[in-house]
């Protein structure tokens, strides 16, 4: 279950009472409602003991929102979860004190923690796979957290939950909240996570990249919902985020970390219009742009062959009785699309308009309702057998969820070799050259094939992940989602990555991305989604210049960071 669900409710203490009446007699708020002084925090592995945070001093205040920024393993998260003691088992703070209201929480027993989470911090994960409960319907998951703080009787939490799902941005959550966490897409239950952190109204919500997994459009409802929190209850937020628009849009406060350190923090718009460090003048520079593009693979003046074809797809899903009739969802309605070899066709659109599925249709991992699926010109529709294992070698997936798709029980080096093996291709030891090569060209170490994935970051899983998807060289690669997890800098590197494979092999991409600025570096073509149909196509200068359908003007509308400053130098 979400850990917002772990405690009970707690009285308001003095210094909180003395913020709000500060703020209600429109003085200013003097005493910072989470105060970080000298935080470190280490973790046990087997190589030995690494440090993952180093003497970070982070203030916030109520009633704003403070963001901290930083690349894959820069101890963003794991400050975070510091200050609710939510560390992994092999965590350890070593020193330092984290200030909430009158309390140090580096200091508290658990059975004072409990009185404190939930109640007063909530906690929004980065992953929803893994923190929602399999076996318990949404709507229960968000009725526990009442119940347990005494918020709505029994009968009551259920009808509440509802309306908290609705405020967090869920479509039909009267529906949603009768259904399990594996029937939702992944931004739908990021937004489930995020109702279960808001429903017992904490005085600090820390939220670990909350929207990595949503929409623009989704994205600003939840941003907007978040904000509001702030200016109505004075609800201060703590916002751990690799998009560098969401933190210029929504932060006050910006605190930017390298290597277990804060190196820089201000003013939001003082630090991005200024920077002064050159760790954030090179995240300022490699963060993707509508304005500007990344060199692609030259479109031929003669179009390729289709690797491709869908034709007329449909798919569609039972959804749970509601008044004795059985309904459907079509989640891909009649869609055609035709993905050309060495090119980039770019999914976009809001969560659950059928991206993923039409993705999973295309490489057979779905059944389509009707409709047909060529593959290098062979229908493979209804292909068995060994057809169906040929064409999981030529054709792979990078998954949306690096924290699910990775075997825990695996190191690094088998997870990278798994696809080698089980195709039977080379021996052990060109198995680990081709993994050690794979990592490299990734951004990885080649020490981390010793390394199991629970001693990884998120970005880092998704580095692995890519690799593994490059292992057998395939005509085709689906990335669902493929640098959502990503900070900028890391996600320039693999965007790089992606464009100089493809110039190298004319491998293919069906690139599924919420994000609009990521599909403008890499596309060829886009497609655009919205209730499993496609309501516009077209190169992506031409779609973002000069949309024609009111839905993509919608999409453009709501990208965050329109205040980010240009860099006036681009590095490398």
């Amino acid at each position: 279950m979400g850990t917002a669900a772990m405690t009970h409710d707690a009285p308001e203490n003095s210094d909180a009472r003395e913020n709000r009446d500060a703020r209600e007699n429109g003085e200013n708020v003097t005493t910072p409602l989470l105060e970080i002084r000298g935080l470190s925090v280490s973790y046990r592995t087997r190589g030995g003991t690494v440090p993952a945070v180093r003497g970070v001093d982070l203030d916030v205040w109520p009633g704003q929102v403070t963001a901290v920024v930083g690349e894959s393993g820069s101890g963003k998260s794991t400050t975070a979860h510091a200050v609710t003691r939510l560390l992994a088992a092999n965590g350890t703070i070593d020193a330092g004190t984290v200030r909430f209201g009158r309390h140090d929480l580096a200091a508290l027993s658990e059975a004072e923690l409990r009185t404190v989470r939930g109640a007063q911090i909530g906690l929004v994960p980065q992953d929803p796979t893994v923190s929602l409960n399999p076996v318990k319907r949404i709507g229960e998951q968000v009725a526990e957290v009442l119940r347990i703080h005494g918020l709505a009787t029994r009968r009551g939490a259920a009808a509440e939950a509802v309306a908290v799902l609705d405020r967090a941005g869920l479509p039909d959550a009267a529906v949603r909240a009768r259904q399990y966490p594996h029937e939702l897409s992944g931004g739908m239950r990021q937004r489930a996570l995020i109702a279960i952190a808001i429903a017992a109204k904490p005085r600090l919500i820390i939220a670990d990249e909350p929207t990595s997994a949503l929409d623009v459009t989704v994205q600003r409802i939840i941003l907007d919902h978040l904000q509001h929190l702030t200016e109505e209850s004075g609800t201060a937020i703590l916002l751990v985020t690799h998009d560098l628009g969401v933190a210029a849009d929504r932060a006050q406060r910006l605190v930017v970390m390298s290597q277990g350190k804060v190196v820089e923090a201000g003013e939001t718009r003082a630090v991005l219009a200024d920077p002064q460090h050159d760790y954030t003048r090179r995240l300022l520079a490699s963060a993707p742009s509508l304005t500007t593009a990344r060199p692609r693979t030259p479109v031929p003046a003669a179009p390729a062959p289709p690797l491709v074809e869908a034709r007329n797809l449909v798919k569609e899903f039972r959804l749970p009785r509601a008044g004795g009739e059985t309904r459907t969802l079509r989640a891909v309605d009649d869609v055609s699309l035709t993905l050309r070899r060495g090119q980039t066709l770019a999914l976009v659109g809001e969560s659950g308009s059928g991206k993923s599925t039409t993705a999973r249709l295309v490489l057979r991992l779905a059944e389509a309702t009707s409709g047909q699926v060529l593959f290098d010109g062979t229908d493979v529709t209804t292909a068995k057998g060994a057809e169906v294992r040929e064409l999981r070698r030529r054709a792979q997936l990078v998954y949306q969820n690096p924290y699910a798709s990775l075997d825990p029980r695996f190191s690094i080096g088998e997870v990278i070799t798994e696809p080698l093996r089980a195709f039977k291709v080379g021996d052990r030891a060109s198995r680990l050259d081709r993994a050690r090569v794979l990592l490299d060209r990734v951004a990885l170490p080649a020490a981390t094939l010793e390394r199991r994935p629970a001693e990884l970051s998120g970005g880092q899983r998704q580095r692995v992940a890519i690799a593994r998807a490059l292992a057998l060289s395939p005509d085709l690669v689906v990335c669902d989602e493929p640098v959502s997890a990503l900070d900028v800098s890391v996600q320039a590197q693999v965007l790089d990555l992606l464009a100089e494979l493809q110039a190298d092999t004319g491998v293919a991409y069906l690139f599924i991305s919420h994000d609009l600025a990521v599909v403008r570096q890499i596309a060829h073509q886009v497609a655009v989604m919205r209730a499993g149909r496609i309501v516009e196509t077209g190169p992506p200068e031409d779609l973002f210049s000069e949309p024609r359908h009111e839905y993509t003007r919608e999409l453009l509308a709501a990208i965050p960071g329109g205040r980010v400053p240009a860099p006036e130098t681009t590095t490398s």
